[in-house]
């Protein structure tokens, strides 16, 4: 799957691959890092760092199981951006790499999930009642590692962090009371609520590692604003994408289980755009009656088998889900690119800075 993005001239600008940009990133955050982990008891450090990919469940070294390191990536570039070095957007990297760290753990126990990364999630591995424990230690070491900056820049940073955390709630609070709601009827998930909820659960932890990186880097406010909302519009995109590779990704590229979502019934972006052509349209147009079909086959049962989610599959395809959720990922991913154009940035990160963006949603089926 391609999600077109706007061209952003790395002959020009000397931008590094992808691949190698978060690697330099990793690179430059890694230490200090691990110096905040290492502050923690060793029992929530141990899982911090299994979390992390950087051990096994009993402290031996891991290989091959660390996670891109995307957030990291956006707090340094913007940082540079801005017209500072690197190095100044790492305490943001930090801070939100150890919220997204805690938010993995809290939310693979409320989801029930039992693996990440292809090896077992921390509450399988070490207890549900450990696993919260971690991720409170880590929240709290957020906090604290935003609390130690420099004191011209604390008070905003600190403020970037506790509104993303509360959006973050937010956005989890609404996920999970999806779940319980209609597929069909007034009290359905809407496609603007969606919006919404994937703007707090994903968009805001991006948006603020945009925004530390620039506050970090003494950048004034109407460039802090626009990387925010850059990294917001490229969450939102990144979760519709996330929803797409959910129903038709191939397990061996993506590692999530084919039909995954639409077996666990979650309300997810193609399946609500396939449902509103209940409400638009002629009786007689084929998106329409596959959109009767596919109501129907949700709310036959309360969880679908394998053979009942890979019809649904097609139905959402033919209701106009898919091409649906595609346009929405491209929205974003211009609305992205025009926030970076109100401000002046530094060319080379910024360039950086939208390749990263657009690798979040430009992954294969």
């Amino acid at each position: 799957m391609t999600v077109p993005t706007r061209e952003t001239a790395p002959d020009q600008t000397g931008a590094a691959p992808v691949p190698g940009i978060l690697r330099r990133c990793r690179e430059l955050v890694r230490p200090a890092l691990a110096t905040a982990v290492e502050r923690l008891h060793p029992w929530p450090a141990e899982m911090a760092a299994y979390s992390l990919g950087w051990c096994e469940v009993g402290g031996a070294p891991a290989v091959g199981s660390a996670g891109k390191g995307v957030r990291q990536a956006m707090a340094v570039l913007s940082a540079e951006a801005a017209g500072a070095s690197g190095g100044a957007g790492v305490p943001g990297a930090v801070a939100v790499e150890l919220v997204h760290t805690f938010s993995l753990m809290h939310d693979d126990i409320m989801d029930g999930d039992a693996t990440r990364r292809r090896r077992p999630t921390v509450w399988k591995a070490y207890g549900t009642g450990p696993a919260v424990l971690a991720g409170d230690a880590l929240f709290a070491l957020a906090v604290e590692t935003l609390a130690g900056t420099d004191a011209a820049h604390r008070p905003a940073s600190v403020r970037h962090l506790a509104a993303a955390l509360t959006d973050l709630v937010r956005g989890q609070a609404d996920d999970l009371l999806f779940e319980s709601r209609p597929w069909t009827g007034p009290e359905r998930v809407g496609p603007d609520e969606y919006r919404a909820m994937a703007e707090h659960k994903t968009g805001a932890l991006l948006g603020c590692a945009a925004a530390l990186g620039a506050v970090l880097a003494g950048a004034d406010g109407e460039t802090v604003t626009a990387l925010e909302r850059a990294g917001r519009h490229a969450g939102v995109a990144f979760q519709v994408v996330d929803d797409m590779l959910g129903i038709w990704g191939t397990p061996g590229v993506t590692g999530k289980p084919v039909h995954g979502d639409l077996l666990r019934g979650k309300k997810t972006f193609p399946v609500l755009a396939a449902l509103s052509a209940l409400a638009h349209g002629s009786a007689s147009t084929p998106e329409r009656a596959a959109a009767r079909a596919l109501a129907e086959l949700l709310s036959s049962t309360d969880v679908l088998d394998e053979s009942a989610a890979s019809r649904a599959a097609g139905l959402v395809e033919e209701a106009g889900g898919r091409a649906a959720a595609l346009q929405e990922a491209q929205h974003h991913m211009a609305a992205v690119h025009a926030c970076l154009d109100t401000v002046a940035l530094a060319p080379r990160p910024v360039a950086e800075l939208r390749a990263l963006l657009a690798f979040l949603v430009d992954r294969e089926m």
